[in-house]
C-alpha cells in the first residue's frame, strides 16, 4: 500500500450549493439567509443572461444565489447533505467527468439545520466537483494543457470514491 500513486488519489475540489428563486425578490432574500445558515458564508446572487418575455426575465435581474465551499468544511457539509438524502445516490446523479449533483426538497431534513419560519420550506441543489492532483493544468493562466483521459475522473471512479469516502449507497435510476 505504500507504493500508491498520490497523483491517482481522488479529491474533493468544491461543492457548490445553489437556490434558483424565479424573479421573486422575496424568495431570494429568504434563499440567501438559507444558504448563510446552512454554510456560515455569504452567497452570491446569479443573474439573468438572457431575455424570456414570456417569463418576465431580462438580462441583469437576479434569478437565485449560489455558494462555493471548499476543502474541509466541504467535506463536512457534504456529509451532512447526504444524510438528509439518507445517504443514498442513483447512478444518474453522476456525469463523465466526475461530477455528483443532488437535490434537496426540504431543507429541515439537513441535521443540524432548525426550522426557519421566516424562511419557510424551501429546497436547494447541491453540486460536488472531484478530481485528481495536477488539474490546475487546465485552469493555469500560462501554458494551459488538456488534461490526458487516463487521468481524468470517470463515473465509476467517482461512484467508487463517494462509496468509500461517505458510505453512500448508490442506486438505479429511479
Amino acid at each position: 500500500m505504500g507504493n500508491e500513486n498520490k497523483m491517482r488519489e481522488i479529491r474533493i475540489e468544491k461543492l457548490t450549493l445553489n437556490i434558483g428563486s424565479g424573479k421573486d425578490a422575496e424568495k431570494l432574500e429568504k434563499a440567501i439567509r438559507l444558504l448563510k445558515s446552512i454554510a456560515g458564508q455569504n452567497p452570491v446572487k446569479t443573474t439573468a443572461k438572457k431575455r424570456i418575455p414570456n417569463w418576465g426575465l431580462r438580462p441583469g435581474l437576479p434569478i437565485g444565489c449560489k455558494l462555493t465551499i471548499r476543502k474541509s468544511r466541504a467535506k463536512e457539509i457534504i456529509a451532512r447533505l447526504l444524510r438528509a438524502n439518507d445517504n443514498k445516490l442513483s447512478e444518474s446523479q453522476f456525469d463523465g467527468n466526475g461530477n455528483v449533483s443532488f437535490g434537496i426538497n426540504e431543507y429541515i431534513d439537513i441535521p443540524g439545520v432548525n426550522y426557519d419560519p421566516g424562511i419557510g420550506v424551501m429546497g436547494l441543489e447541491a453540486s460536488i466537483t472531484l478530481e485528481r492532483r495536477g488539474y490546475r493544468v487546465k485552469r493555469r493562466r500560462l501554458l494551459k494543457r488538456k488534461i490526458a483521459k487516463s487521468h481524468c475522473v470517470t463515473k465509476d471512479d467517482a461512484i467508487g470514491f463517494m462509496k468509500n469516502e461517505f458510505g453512500a449507497k448508490i442506486g438505479e435510476a429511479e
